[in-house]
């Protein structure tokens, strides 16, 4: 099932369970505006190259639109309109003043020079500069971009606007990006995995870790998670999947996984299929890296009694039913992975204050609004006697509705 469909399907049941008129529903799903526009470059030889840019902008009633940038040869436009909706719900359910955008180029970064990616980036924000800004809609990163893309935006956008350092977050650190960001996404996991293990009396140490995904959330996830006694008994990536039953020793792992470019090759473990890796036997699965990987197929073989979605929309629904039937607790990734978005909102807030926060304050703030999330959930939980995922999902459409209806757009 795409993500597009799954989402639209959370949104429906949620606004099943907070009765919603059904204009108020209809006019929640339609995006504010879509934004398509060709960006024509010369590449280093002297030939010129087209590429398809494009911006979804999906809600607006809580405050500016917020979301990443990818660069990626598939981009979908249904996939991006279900990232934009869905990050609608999630700054909602994260309490921060921002609705859901999400955007990007169709292209395959690896192929580019880095000329010629800043030349792309410097030509779609030309096309996109009036259409973006700080009280507007403010990009961030996403796959294939990263803080350097985001700077080229900054300056580019600066030259028509004047300096303005809040019009994208995930900056590098010199041009006003926060302390901590880099972690963010990961921390938010751990966080949010302390407050469900808290509920069921619980702590993160000794229990046995499975993390799908070695990148910038895996990576700093599984970092966090042996910090606080975890054990991380199996890691996958795109190079392959390692396993220790004793627990994988994780600064090493991520010592050799910079060097090598990934966790593949890594001494003291067993080598084990990456598509094993979600039916490994442990407490506690992190599925950091794509949409749809645990489905119909795999449900049943999965032994984990907690899964923490650190990746957007990793659970099909078809799986979910299969899990909660098992008794699986399923962390949605509209809370699970809010760390990264909440922590961009922290950037946003320096810099329009012009006033540099510490790391301890961005790590203690983002740990108050992931412990206050949790129980917020877990209050619409208890009222709509539903499970984490559409607990999630009624508090943040139930909170958009209401910025909308109180700002008299409801048709």
């Amino acid at each position: 099932m795409n993500a597009l469909v799954a989402t639209n399907r959370n949104f429906k049941l949620a606004a099943r369970l907070l009765r919603l008129d059904s204009k108020l529903e209809k006019s929640l799903l339609i995006p504010f505006r879509e934004i398509k526009v060709e960006c024509t470059i010369p590449k280093d030889d002297g030939t010129l190259a087209s590429f398809v840019g494009f911006r979804v902008q999906h809600d607006n009633a809580r405050g500016p639109m917020k979301g990443g940038i990818r660069y990626h040869p598939e981009v979908d436009p249904d996939e991006v309109n279900a990232l934009a909706q869905l990050m609608t719900w999630k700054t909602a359910v994260a309490n921060i003043p921002y609705g859901g955008a999400k955007g990007g180029i169709g292209c395959n970064p690896g192929e580019l020079s880095v000329s010629e990616l800043e030349r792309l980036t410097r030509v779609f924000t030309q096309k996109i500069h009036d259409l973006i800004g700080v009280h507007t809609d403010v990009p961030a990163p996403d796959m294939g971009t990263g803080p350097q893309t985001m700077a080229w935006i900054l300056d580019e956008y600066s030259k028509f606007h004047g300096y303005s350092p809040a019009v994208v977050t995930g900056k590098p650190i010199d041009l006003g990006g926060s302390l901590g960001r880099d972690a963010a996404t990961g921390r938010g996991v751990l966080f949010a995995t302390e407050a469900l293990l808290n509920e069921h009396g619980k702590t993160i140490s000794g229990q046995r870790f499975v993390i799908q995904g070695f990148g910038n959330v895996g990576a700093w996830a599984a970092q966090l998670i042996s910090e606080q006694g975890g054990k991380v008994v199996a890691v996958s990536d795109i190079t392959g999947a390692v396993k220790n039953s004793k627990g994988i020793d994780i600064p090493s792992l991520l010592k050799h996984a910079k060097e090598h470019k990934g966790v593949k090759g890594f001494h003291g473990v067993d080598p084990i299929d990456p598509k094993s890796i979600l039916v490994e036997d442990c407490d506690i699965l992190i599925p950091a890296a794509l949409g749809g990987v645990i489905n119909r197929e795999n449900a049943n073989d999965i032994k984990a009694k907690f899964i923490i979605e650190a990746a957007n929309h990793p659970t099909d629904p078809e799986a979910d039913e299969i899990l909660s039937k098992k008794g699986v607790v399923i962390l949605p990734d509209i809370y699970a992975n809010s760390g990264g978005v909440t922590v961009s909102y922290f950037e946003w807030v320096q810099n329009i204050q012009g006033f540099l926060w510490d790391e301890e304050k961005v790590n203690s703030e983002l740990k108050n609004y992931m412990t206050k999330g949790f129980k917020d959930v877990k209050e619409m939980c208890k009222t709509h006697d539903c499970d984490l995922r559409m607990g999630a999902f009624t508090l943040g459409v139930n909170r958009v509705a209401r910025a909308t209806v109180l700002r008299g757009w409801e048709a």
